[in-house]
């Protein structure tokens, strides 16, 4: 494919004449990684130790942070860190996750399984940061160089090898740095908004499906009431897997693993029609339940469905679904279930014992108008969420190659 007259071919693909391409170790004074044995220094204070844990897309992440009282000697000087440092994952399930240290900290060091870059340039550093984040183009060097390995994994040499593309005028650097910044502005500020809201979810219902605090204009007594006083419990089937005709495209049919939302309609496996009329067809708007292994996973069926032994549904309820829904969300299953080898583990008998505290009907569905209100405004945050991320990786893709330029 000819190259357009403005861009020219480098080692990392094609890009503005005015940009540049290095390598990592170019642009670096030393690059260096943490040493085995900090076990031994742990303490429950004194300096931030940093492992691949901490080590986010693009940003450092201490919720699970861990102290030593570092070694004395060349050892600790090596590996502390300094502000504008670029941290690199290099061993484990997270390689290739980076984080530039934006503070300046009183002290803090590396594990063997973080790499360490200091860059010559420290205005380059949150460039270089966003160029080899997850997502971007220059991070798919970080998986092509471990093509092969049976245990992934970078060596201090693959560090030094990887390609940094930038532009020479740095007020385009910046500019590219600033409208990335924004979208993680942006991001941020919805997964705190979603934090928030969540919490204020979660305190609604133990207010609400408690009865701690009532709804205006509801003042009736409450109930407590069995499962198996306010429906018929039905458990679905598994049809014989070596029978070949029974398994296919047909009718949906649901396993625990498929249960991720409130409203089912999809199964990663269907039966056929011949297995289907073997068996009890569960109707559209049915509230279904999980009760072994992954015990108490609910969901409406989206459309007239099957489901495997382990998935019970609530037929004839008299009670509201959706106030079900809630309600059993909250409740506590191991006291009514039996230990078995992979967890507690119920039965048909069991869950006919399992008891709700029910409001009046017209309360009941009050309560679920309140708590599914705030679920959509949840997913709407949550949906404009996976936009504003996706948005952000086009960005990426488009400003850190050159594609699109912030002249």
């Amino acid at each position: 494919m000819a190259v357009k007259p403005e861009y020219k071919q480098t080692e990392v693909g094609v890009i503005p004449k005015e940009w540049t391409a290095k390598p990592l170790g170019e642009l670096s004074e030393f690059i260096t990684s943490g040493s085995r044995g900090w076990a031994a220094f742990y303490s429950d204070q004194g300096a931030l130790f940093i492992r691949s844990q901490n080590v986010r897309a693009g940003r450092l992440d201490f919720d699970d942070s861990q102290f030593v009282i570092p070694p004395q000697g060349a050892e600790g000087s090596r590996t502390r860190v300094k502000r504008n440092d670029l941290l690199i994952t290099i061993t484990g399930n997270s390689v290739g996750n980076v984080a530039l240290v934006e503070h300046e900290f009183d002290e803090a060091y590396i594990s063997q399984h973080v790499g360490l870059v200091r860059l010559s340039e420290t205005n380059l550093g949150r460039y270089a940061c966003l160029f080899l984040s997850p997502g971007s183009p220059g991070n798919r060097q970080i998986w092509a160089s471990q093509s092969g390995q049976s245990k992934p994994g970078l060596t201090l040499r693959n560090l030094k090898d990887f390609w940094v593309v930038l532009p020479l005028a740095e007020a385009e650097q910046r500019s590219i740095v600033t409208a990335l910044g924004d979208m993680d502005a942006l991001q941020d500020a919805l997964e705190r908004l979603i934090t928030k809201k969540r919490g204020l979810k979660q305190a609604t219902m133990q207010q609400l499906l408690t009865g701690k605090i009532r709804l205006p204009g509801f003042r009736g007594k409450w109930e407590v009431k069995r499962l198996g006083e306010i429906c018929e419990i039905a458990m679905g089937r598994t049809p014989p897997r070596l029978n070949k005709a029974l398994w296919g495209r047909g009718h949906k049919w649901l396993s625990i693993s498929d249960l991720q939302s409130k409203v089912v309609s999809e199964s990663k496996e269907e039966i056929t029609e011949l297995a289907a009329s073997a068996m009890e067809v569960i109707p559209k708007g049915t509230l279904l339940m999980s009760f072994k292994l992954s015990i108490g996973r609910l969901c409406f069926a989206g459309c007239d469905l099957y489901t495997n032994e382990a998935i019970c549904s609530f037929k004839n309820l008299q009670a509201s679904g959706d106030y079900l829904y809630y309600a059993l969300g909250r409740t506590d299953f191991s006291l009514y279930g039996k230990q078995a080898v992979k967890g507690y583990t119920l039965n048909k008998e069991s869950l006919k014992t399992v008891e709700v505290q029910l409001p009046p009907p017209p309360e009941q569905s009050a309560i679920a108008n309140v708590l599914s209100d705030m679920d959509e405004e949840l997913a709407a945050l949550e949906h404009r969420l996976t936009k504003t991320l996706a948005l952000k990786q086009g960005m990426m893709q488009e400003l850190l190659t050159g594609r699109t330029r912030l002249l």
